[in-house]
């Protein structure tokens, strides 16, 4: 069941406010280039980022995007585990990598489960999503491991010519 204390319109707006503010600051860019590029007055670019006003779901995403940050990942990361994560994970290649994984799945699973996809339950995705966190692992000891062969060749390849 979901809290709903932690859906509350205030606790939402600062939680939002947090990360849009850390968006900014973390982008390095000043807050009035941020404003004009996310089509906002700086008065209320201002308010969103301290949490007095409400910002639209386009201008969230806009001054993330502004920020150079990933704005879908990060909204949805918002949405789905929380500010806090949301915020742990700005300008990370996580999180770029979250926004390119969320923004293929829905395709991807129509294209491979086919009609299928109206069999799927919602009490699997806790373990999908442990099962697709430990196949990336695997994925990424897989790579290093070739990283590492091919380093290990090219070393001695050219110590024979050295």
């Amino acid at each position: 069941m979901i809290d709903m204390g932690v859906l509350g319109e205030s606790q939402t707006r600062r939680d939002l406010a947090h990360l849009l503010y850390t968006a900014v600051e973390r982008s390095g860019r000043n807050r009035c280039e941020i404003a004009r590029e996310a089509d906002l007055h700086k008065d209320a670019l201002r308010r969103t980022l301290c949490g007095d006003r409400s910002p639209s779901l386009g201008e969230a995403l806009r001054i993330l995007a502004s920020s150079g940050m990933a704005p879908h990942a990060h909204l949805l990361l918002f949405l789905g585990a929380g500010g806090d994560q949301a915020t742990r994970w700005l300008q990370t290649d996580i999180a770029r990598f979250f926004e390119e994984l969320v923004g293929e799945l829905p395709s991807a699973l129509e294209r491979v489960l086919g009609n299928q996809v109206h069999d799927v339950k919602p009490r699997w995705a806790k373990g999908t999503a442990h099962r697709v966190a430990r196949l990336l692992a695997d994925h990424i000891d897989e790579l290093e491991r070739k990283d590492a062969l091919l380093g290990e060749g090219s070393a001695s390849f050219g110590g024979r010519h050295g």
